[in-house]
């Protein structure tokens, strides 16, 4: 609803209070929950400081009040995998966590100063303690020493990954090798066993994965491991063991993550459903459920890209529904609580929640926030609530995604705009997003970074295309050898579908993605001519580079998303846009972070290049001290208001001679 004294503005040129500075100083990234000090009621969680230059800092709830632990330039977070997770963990008054700038393990006892504990050489993640021994248990990767690897010396030596243990004195013990990959070693109550996971190329953790078992002698060392379930076809994640010594874990063998456990050498299914009680496994130390005793489960877990929260008895095969106003919930902790009587604390959101942290008391539902990602969102007023629609794509696929309509309490539309043909334009430009991984999925927590687009008059439709996580495993396959087809298909068919229905003018039509969105983005804009303009972050555009640059985690993941086999090469060449520029032909702005590790900066370069030889519009923006995402405020500001203004650029939006954010090559001033 718009206000009596609302201005009468085209769509795009709204003015709004959701400036791009509010946007990257307004936000704060909170990850990692965790739970410990003497009671087990103090949380834990790291938040980035975009002001630092994206540093992580760990916090402390303890009563009333917040902590920072880890004073600066201390940076909390792992580079195993690239992607890190699981870079600290507390027991008592002890912190270990992973410093990102050198890749050492740190101690950091009470009001001590943080000391290393590891020697410079590996990365580690992901860690249990393991008290009898006086040791940490972690995941370990080993890269070669800079300088051992001359270039052009043949192709580059993947990292060695394992199991290991971590003495007070520094000293590691390999407990487990020869896997391509480990993630979460979890020790018994007892002590007496460890189990953890472990998978190989050419699969992701979330095609096939294997849960292991081993018993521990008295000095810690693992016997022969047994296989407890999984396979080059099953993906399990999310190992726990419960309070009176089960191992609980979540399998994709019904064709849903969902929930089981061991008992008397079986394996018991907790609650059969189709929904999802784990995502993909980017990064590390994830949880989606957890223990409030022996007979009590509390989860989160997904149906149709809404997360619930529920309490699950073991035996009973009936979920409990716990009230709470969020809509995506991304991890959870269950605890004893500040009085002893069982909480929960949660990382979650709705469309007008921003990401908070909050723990919710199980025995009588009060819920307290203890952090915000922001301090003061903007007025509801110039918030677009999204709905979830589902629309046709290819292939008798059923899409849903999240629609956000432009939004402004200060602006209404100039029905009076009209377009060339003279017919009214009632209709917003909308900007479709592909989302990253390409597994991950869209959610539809409040995000700043959508509204500033809303509040300025454009249309949003955040897209969960064929192959995006919490819509059960045959629809994450569906991209299984389609990668740049289906996702890209299903993008398409959501622009026509809201341009159909009145929502969406078809004549000004956006995509952006950023990664793997970014080669959707690439793929929508060279083999289709629905959209008018796109913005690729970091995105892939040559598949083959792709597999010769990337890291270990993901070198082998295009056998999964492109194929294996003899027309695998037609195929790449096929999906790759940086061999089909000749058909790229609308205006294009890349943003590229040089430090990037994941899509080296080449393959946008090259796109620029390309694009800039043959006269079509196009902006470059590449940071410096930027890696596979944008972590400083400067350059978060910088991006969003290039990206405005290119936009209004190339859709005839703006009066040239608009002050410039952005460099066009191949566009008249």
């Amino acid at each position: 609803m718009t206000s009596t004294t609302s201005k009468t503005m085209a769509y795009g040129l709204w003015p709004s209070p959701i400036g791009a500075d509010l946007v990257a100083a307004g936000s704060t990234p909170l990850t990692q929950l965790a739970l410990g000090g003497a009671d087990g009621g103090d949380v834990f969680w790291l938040a980035g400081r975009a002001s630092e230059g994206g540093r992580n800092t760990l916090l402390r709830r303890r009563g009333g009040r917040t902590d920072e632990l880890t004073p600066a330039p201390f940076n909390p977070r792992s580079r195993v995998h690239e992607y890190g997770g699981g870079a600290y963990l507390v027991d008592g008054d002890s912190v270990y966590f992973s410093h990102f700038a050198n890749n050492r393990l740190y101690l950091q006892q009470g009001d001590t100063p943080p000391r290393a504990l590891t020697a410079p050489g590996g990365r580690h993640a992901d860690f249990v303690v393991d008290r009898r021994r006086r040791r940490l248990i972690g995941v370990r990767e080993s890269h070669r020493p800079a300088g051992q690897h001359p270039a052009g010396d043949g192709p580059r030596p993947d990292p060695d990954n394992c199991l290991c243990a971590i003495g007070m004195d520094g000293v590691e013990t390999v407990l487990a090798a020869g896997h391509d990959f480990y993630a979460a070693p979890r020790l018994s109550p007892d002590g007496a066993g460890l189990a953890w996971l472990s998978w190989d190329h050419p699969r992701m953790p979330w095609q096939g994965s294997e849960l292991w078992l081993a018993e521990l002698d008295v000095d810690g060392n693992p016997g022969a491991p047994r296989l407890v379930a999984g396979g080059p076809a099953e993906s399990v994640c999310q190992p726990e063991w419960s309070p009176d010594g089960l191992l609980y874990f979540v399998s994709d063998r019904s064709g849903w993550w969902n929930l089981y456990r061991v008992r008397q050498g079986a394996i018991e299914a907790l609650c059969p459903m189709e929904a999802e009680f784990a995502t993909p496994q980017w990064i590390f130390g994830q949880s989606m459920y957890g223990f409030r005793s022996a007979d009590e489960i509390v989860c989160t877990y997904l149906q149709d890209g809404i997360s619930h929260l529920a309490r699950l008895r073991p035996g009973k095969a009936r979920l409990e529904p716990i009230a709470h106003p969020y809509q995506e919930i991304r991890e959870l902790r269950v605890g004893s609580g500040p009085d002893g009587a069982g909480c929960v604390v949660l990382l979650g959101g709705a469309p007008a929640i921003a990401l908070e942290v909050a723990r919710i008391d199980l025995s009588n539902g009060e819920l307290e926030v203890l952090a915000r990602s922001i301090d003061t969102p903007p007025a509801p007023a110039y918030l677009s609530i999204p709905s979830s629609i589902h629309y046709p794509s290819q292939g008798g696929r059923t899409v849903q995604a999240f629609y956000y309509a432009p939004r402004n309490a200060d602006c209404q539309a100039d029905e009076a705009d009209k377009e060339s043909d003279g017919e009214p334009n009632g209709a917003p430009p909308l900007i479709v997003i592909g989302h990253g991984g390409p597994t991950s999925m869209a959610g539809n927590t409040l995000k700043l970074a959508t509204q500033y687009w809303t509040s300025r008059g454009f249309g949003v439709l955040d897209v969960n295309y064929g192959g995006s996580s919490g819509f059960g495993r045959a629809y994450r396959d569906t991209l299984a050898g389609q990668w740049g087809v289906v996702d890209v298909e299903d993008c398409v068919a959501g622009a026509r579908h809201l341009a159909e229905r009145g929502l969406a003018d078809a004549r000004r039509l956006i995509i952006r993605g950023a990664s793997a969105g970014g080669l959707t983005t690439l793929c929508a804009l060279t083999f289709h001519e629905v959209f008018q303009a796109g913005a690729s972050y970091y995105g892939v555009s040559d598949l083959k580079g792709l597999d010769q640059d990337s890291h270990k985690f993901e070198s082998r993941y295009n056998a999964y998303l492109i194929g294996a086999g003899p027309d695998t090469e037609a195929r790449y060449l096929a999906r790759s846009p940086i061999h089909h520029t000749a058909r790229l032909n609308r205006p294009m702005i890349f943003f590229q972070g040089l430090d990037d590790k994941i899509v080296p900066p080449q393959q946008s370069q090259t796109m620029v290049a390309a694009l800039k030889a043959r006269g079509v519009p196009v902006a470059y923006v590449e940071l410096e001290g930027e890696g596979h995402g944008f972590r400083q405020a400067a350059n978060i500001v910088r991006t969003l208001e290039a990206e405005l203004y290119f936009y209004l650029r190339v859709l005839g939006l703006s009066a040239p001679g608009a002050a410039a954010a952005v460099h066009i090559d191949n566009l008249p001033d």
